[in-house]
């Protein structure tokens, strides 16, 4: 799965205090062509797996909550790994006189999810109208989430810990997300609050970040299956599977494993994603977005993977060829919703999701929201 996330103000000027949905698209199926970065990049960026679920492309200028739907069938297939990035003013990479990134944050994620387990396409909810993500819809755990992020800075997002047996008594953990976006805690406190919690759930991965655009940005990461511990993400660092990058310099990715676990697809997603983000010095906004969709739905295999066949054992070996790669498509199971989330130096925000539609592989709607940051 991957994702980008950006957060924004409502548009008082148009009557209303919802956030404003400023257009939708449609992936072009287009090939961009890679480029070779090299590791001192410095970039932060974070990919998650494969078990979150967001995904949608389209073009039309309506207040959120009548976004127009836009059918369309692609061959293009989607992804399902998670890419976030926040981008440093000034990457360490480039020379002095190349221009600055006009974005501090950067997210790339895939839901992967059964694609008949009903949910709904990212919104806005809440008080106010003030939290955007989509949200799951199965009986007994109505609510929660895979990534979500709401006007007053609070951004999370949620991949599954691959295990080869699951608790069927477990506590849901989309509401993991949810809670933490409708709530005043801070992310560290939050994790740490999680973090006595992590028992009653399955394996998981968390990260909860406070985006403000006064304070600066904090990033934070807790996963039930490794240190007892939240730690607060610090640039230069690199995780697995997800990517996102902070506006200092670090570099993460995030996959089915836990934090830095360097899965192929995980390392191949996010060299994918550092190139497209390297190319987005020179692209305008929509073109960056069009390249990370692309990344997300990248279906090539990355095998052999001993470290995936490890941890998931018997369970994952009758469709290992389709999981291992950043974009997963099995019969009824697989990457339902790409998301990309940008939030630019100014705390604005543009948040594009692309989904799949009848539970058909072909077709896609694309939507994007756009709102400023009120912290």
């Amino acid at each position: 799965m991957s994702l980008h996330l950006a957060v924004g103000d409502a548009h008082p000027s148009r009557g209303g205090s919802r956030p404003h949905v400023s257009f939708h698209w449609s992936l072009p199926s287009r090939h961009f062509p890679g480029m070779t970065l090299q590791e001192p990049l410095g970039l932060p960026v974070c990919l998650l797996g494969a078990e979150l679920a967001l995904e949608s492309t389209n073009i039309c200028s309506t207040p959120a909550g009548s976004i127009t739907d836009l059918r369309k069938n692609q061959n293009q297939k989607p992804t399902s790994p998670v890419l976030i990035q926040v981008l440093p003013s000034w990457p360490p990479s480039l020379l002095a006189s190349a221009a600055p990134s006009p974005h501090r944050l950067i997210l790339a994620a895939n839901r992967d999810e059964f694609y008949h387990r009903p949910s709904k396409l990212a919104d806005f909810w809440g008080n106010n109208n003030e939290v955007l993500s989509g949200l799951d819809m199965e009986e007994g755990k109505e609510g929660g989430t895979w990534l979500g992020i709401s006007t007053r800075g609070k951004l999370a997002a949620l991949t599954n810990y691959l295990q080869p047996r699951q608790d069927r008594d477990a506590r849901g953990r989309g509401e993991l997300v949810t809670h933490f976006l409708t709530t005043d805690m801070d992310s560290l406190s939050y994790l740490k609050k999680v973090s006595a919690e992590g028992h009653l759930y399955n394996g998981f991965n968390l990260i909860a970040a406070d985006l403000s655009t006064e304070k600066g940005d904090v990033v934070c990461y807790y996963g039930n299956r490794g240190e007892p511990e939240p730690v607060v993400l610090a640039p230069g660092g690199s995780i697995p599977c997800s990517f996102f990058q902070l506006r200092d310099g670090g570099t993460y990715g995030l996959s089915n494993a836990l934090l830095e676990t360097p899965w192929r697809k995980l390392c191949f997603g996010k060299q994918l994603f550092l190139e497209a983000v390297e190319r987005s010095q020179e692209l305008p906004k929509d073109a960056l977005i069009a390249q990370l969709l692309h990344v997300l739905n990248n279906d090539e295999a990355q095998l052999p993977d001993p470290a995936i066949e490890d941890q998931g054992r018997e369970y994952v070996q009758p469709f290992l060829s389709k999981y291992a790669a950043v974009c997963v498509r099995c019969p009824g199971y697989g990457t339902r919703t790409n998301t990309v989330i940008l939030v630019d130096a100014d705390g604005h925000v543009t948040f594009t999701e692309r989904s799949m539609l009848d539970k058909d592989p072909s077709c896609w709607e694309t939507s994007t929201h756009e709102f400023k940051l009120q912290s």
